[in-house]
């Protein structure tokens, strides 16, 4: 027997072509990498999340020498969002990246800690949320739900 695990992308040209509060979010992403601490690996990452209340809440990833102490963008967002705004449901995220050594022009994904993270807050607020994703410029890739980025999720279902 075998199964097929299916995600569907859908890509945007540039950002015009995205709904503007979809515009607003990754513009907040985009303001966020400034905000990123990342002197070791100059990876700069910005993540922004809206809510349902419609507030937006971003972050950017914090870097530390001791590297399994650094904190990614994407869950310093969803943090930042869940003790602001404990009963708002996270509808979208949005996560760009940029290397002041080279141009990055295709979105990057997010680190598997950071997609079981988001696939948790779907399960918390028993939602889906809508992933954006975008390099420093270039395209961006729309999924309809954090669990496609991350198919065979673990659940508290399991403990």
């Amino acid at each position: 027997m075998k199964k097929e695990i299916k995600a569907e992308i859908t890509v945007y040209e540039t950002t015009h072509e995205l709904p503007g509060a979809e515009q607003k979010l990754l513009a907040a992403a985009k303001n966020a990498l400034g905000k990123s601490y990342s002197k070791y690996s100059n990876f700069q990452v910005g993540a922004a999340v809206l809510l349902e209340n419609g507030h937006i809440i971003n972050g950017a990833n914090q870097e530390n020498a001791a590297y399994p102490l650094c904190l990614c963008a994407e869950r310093v967002a969803l943090a930042a969002a869940s003790s602001q705004y404990p009963e708002s449901p996270v509808t979208a995220i949005a996560v760009t990246v940029r290397n002041p050594k080279h141009k990055i022009d295709t979105p990057a994904a997010p680190c598997g800690a950071c997609r079981q993270v988001m696939s948790e807050t779907e399960d918390r607020y028993n939602r889906k949320m809508k992933v954006l994703l975008q390099g420093e410029e270039g395209e961006i890739y729309e999924l309809a739900s954090a669990k496609d980025l991350l198919p065979l999720y673990f659940t508290g279902d399991y403990l």
